[in-house]
């Protein structure tokens, strides 16, 4: 980390990353890691033990949530958390094909943790240059989210472009249903996530309006699709701008980890016309998920490519789940000298962190494999020697 915050539009796209992709800036390593471990971040708190009465829910509280997922130790970058999000997974299929009800997957009925909305603390404006206000989205993990990511049917997405002149533009019918569907009978999602987030959003952009203020979304595979929903929405809506002051707009920048195609041609074209949002993608070349879906479904923004298999840490060839690992895409970040090149460590980025959830590294590096698991799967031994699920704090939601 040289010079971030002198240099944090450049970093944020404002050229489009000209001249910064090809050999990889090292700041931007830097950066791209940082916003990267907060999307890591939606994973490593999410409940995802069935036996537990809050699965699909946050371990931790807001308060606590950088570090207890260990993002505070030895990070310059500092922020706090001040929303949770969360989205409905439903399954948008004509009745007659429905022959059976779907299981009751997760928590509250169809409502699960998706992600949060920070700011940066004044400690961590110093070191970034700005107030920047980060919105993470989570990739999927539960199993109605799986079935939305295979809803391939493109549809109009009214909410985000109704009224504005631009055409049909459509998008994946899986994707946008998260992003904007409620459910009447969840504590959680009587409002969407997009209503969740744009309001928290709309509100610190008015309380920050006399600061400079930069917004930026991030997400990996579903996460990232989400992102790109949810950046489109707020630049074309007007959100990055303050309420009383319009004219006075803030850049949006999307940096999205092994996402999806999310929409067509119409759709691109309306993303083109956005002068304040700037997208880039980190794609490993070995992953299939950027590659879908496929024609006519179109990719937007500007592209970083990378080949894990030069790592001379991990496992080659690795797996299909390895190629996607989101801490695999870091690890990338970290050493990547572009796709021809030897790779190197730029970044003193830990390689163990490659084996958080995954097989992914070779075993002379002697780290055991998907290390990151809480302690008992979360059963804590009582007072009276009986044991009881404590694997949710009091104030997480």
């Amino acid at each position: 980390m040289n010079n971030i915050a002198g240099r944090w539009r450049l970093l944020s796209g404002k050229n489009h990353w000209e001249g910064l992709l090809n050999p990889l800036d090292i700041d931007l390593r830097s950066y791209l890691i940082h916003y990267g471990q907060m999307t890591q971040a939606t994973y490593d708190t999410f409940i995802s033990e069935k036996a537990s009465k809050f699965a699909g829910a946050s371990k931790y509280a807001k308060k606590n949530l950088f570090a207890r997922v260990g993002l505070e130790n030895g990070n310059p970058f500092k922020y706090n958390v001040t929303k949770y999000l969360y989205a409905t997974s439903q399954i948008a299929v004509p009745e007659a094909f429905v022959v059976k009800p779907l299981p009751d997957d997760c928590w509250c009925k169809e409502s699960n943790w998706i992600g949060y909305v920070a700011v940066a603390t004044d400690e961590g404006k110093a070191v970034l240059g700005r107030r920047d206000i980060v919105i993470a989205w989570r990739g999927t993990i539960k199993t109605l989210e799986w079935i939305n990511d295979f809803q391939f049917l493109l549809v109009p997405a009214p909410i985000v472009f109704g009224g504005k002149g631009l055409g049909d533009p459509k998008v994946h019918q899986g994707w946008y249903s998260m992003y904007t569907s409620t459910h009447p009978k969840s504590q959680f999602n009587p409002t969407s996530a997009r209503d969740q987030v744009l309001s928290e959003i709309r509100r610190l952009v008015d309380l920050y309006r006399d600061e400079e203020i930069s917004i930026t979304v991030v997400g990996h595979s579903l996460g990232g699709a989400l992102a790109t929903l949810n950046a489109v929405d707020i630049t074309r809506n007007g959100y990055n701008k303050p309420t009383n002051a319009p004219e006075r707009s803030c850049p949006v920048t999307a940096f999205l980890y092994a996402c999806p195609r999310v929409g067509e041609l119409i759709f691109k074209k309306a993303f083109t016309e956005l002068k304040d949002l700037r997208v880039l993608r980190v794609e490993n070349i070995l992953d299939i998920v950027p590659k879908y879906p496929v024609f006519p479904y179109l990719e937007v923004g500007e592209e970083l490519k990378m080949n894990n298999q030069k790592s001379p840490y991990l496992k080659s060839p690795g797996t299909i789940s390895t190629w996607h690992n989101l801490e695999c895409y870091l690890h990338g970040v970290a050493g990547t000298q572009g796709l021809n090149k030897e790779f190197k460590l730029e970044v003193n980025r830990d390689i163990a962190l490659a084996n958080k959830s995954d097989n992914s590294l070779k075993d002379e590096n002697l780290v055991p494999v998907s290390w990151w698991t809480e302690k008992n799967k979360g059963m804590v031994q009582q007072e009276d020697g009986s044991w009881e699920l404590m694997d949710h704090e009091k104030d997480a939601f």
